[in-house]
């Protein structure tokens, strides 16, 4: 649970920068927050959590693997 609320989080200061620096406008920002609301309340959620959570993981163990080395 820690994960998928910190990759929110980045999610959300990437949109906010990107809104701000006008790379993106407020109207698409919007849709693209209602577009992720609306798929995490689908069949899709899943997979999408499994694949971040995998990707995470992977992460992890490849930073764990270079903080052991001697």
């Amino acid at each position: 649970m820690v994960i998928s609320f910190s990759l929110a989080l980045l999610f959300g200061v990437i949109m906010f920068f990107m809104i701000r620096s006008g790379a993106v406008k407020w109207g698409p920002a919007i849709v693209a927050i209602l577009f992720g609301f609306s798929l995490a309340s689908t069949g899709a959620a899943d997979p999408i959590n499994d694949f971040l959570r995998s990707v995470t993981d992977g992460v992890s163990d490849v930073d764990d693997s270079i903080n052991s080395a001697p």
